[in-house]
């Protein structure tokens, strides 16, 4: 490799790492990119992408009533996060109201009522970074909170990992080998409101459900087994998340709108050209197909 060239590359991984703000950006993105990650593989197979849409919009009146009441935004986000979708289940359970419809009353209404809060407030509080978040701008409790909740759902989701597959793929069979197949319905709302809370200073409550479907959904193109499919997950997870930080650092632009556009890029990039489930790969499948059967037709002996 061209020395200028080395130098020129080095550069531009090094020049952002000389500022604070910045080492501190790349981390939590990182750790926010595994726990997203590692969550969205059991989404993606629960089929709750709407539910990450409709809880992470029903946080934002938790953040506003927390400063009012000065205590931690994550306090306030955590207990509407998991009443919205509570609420979710109940009025599914009890109307005749289906389950997308009622996503949708619930997380508007909930959203709604933030936006009032919000504009009758008098506060300095930035709708703006709670929408889109602020990871250049994360303080060193912002970080403490981002670790702890991290910590907590990676243990939780590494210690029940078979149970919440198991309840995720068939929960018929979950519960009729006795597992709690309600606390695990809760567990994993609990811990889908916790790394919506955890990756909100990063991507921000509109972004935020895109670091939770992408990953898996992405991952889930590429192979069949479990295992595989969350270090996928993990790795574009990570890899989209760095990278994107340095380049909006590079750009000027959004830190968590370009993550996001960096984990779409990958997973079109996945559709096109993932070996089994991804177009070519089921275009090469058909005409191989095509030709066997050419092939046996032309060898079968003509009466």
């Amino acid at each position: 490799m061209d020395l200028s060239l080395f130098q020129a590359i080095w550069g531009w991984f090094a020049e952002p790492l000389q500022y604070e703000f910045i080492q501190k950006a790349i981390l939590v993105s990182a750790l926010v990119g595994v726990v997203c990650s590692a969550l969205s593989c059991y989404i993606t197979l629960k089929g709750w992408s709407l539910m990450g849409d409709a809880v992470s919009h029903a946080v934002l009146p938790g953040v506003v009533l927390s400063y009012i009441a000065n205590v931690p935004f994550s306090i306030g986000a955590f207990i509407f996060g998991l009443g919205s979708a509570v609420g979710i289940g109940f009025i599914r359970s009890q109307t005749r109201i289906k389950e997308d419809a009622s996503m949708g009353i619930v997380f508007t209404g909930a959203f709604a009522l933030g936006l009032v809060l919000v504009s009758k407030t008098p506060s300095n509080i930035d709708l703006q970074h709670i929408l889109f978040g602020n990871v250049l701008g994360i303080t060193n409790a912002d970080m403490l909170q981002t670790f702890i909740i991290s910590g907590v759902t990676l243990t939780t989701i590494l210690v029940f990992r078979k149970d919440l597959l198991l309840f995720c793929f068939d929960p018929t069979h979950a519960r009729a080998i006795g597992l709690n197949t309600q606390l695990l319905n809760y567990m994993l709302l609990a811990l889908l409101s916790l790394t919506i809370v955890a990756a909100q200073q990063t991507a921000g409550i509109t972004l935020v459900v895109a670091m939770l479907i992408t990953p898996g959904a992405t991952a889930y193109l590429w192979t069949d087994r479990f295992d595989r499919m969350i270090w996928i997950a993990v790795g574009i997870g990570v890899i989209t998340s760095v990278m994107g930080t340095y380049l909006s650092y590079h750009l000027d632009a959004s830190t968590g709108g370009t993550i996001v556009l960096l984990m779409t890029g990958f997973f079109l990039a996945t559709a096109l050209l993932a070996p089994k489930h991804g177009l070519l790969g089921r275009v090469f499948k058909f005409q191989a197909a095509g030709k066997t059967a050419v092939g046996a037709i032309e060898s079968t002996p003509s009466s």
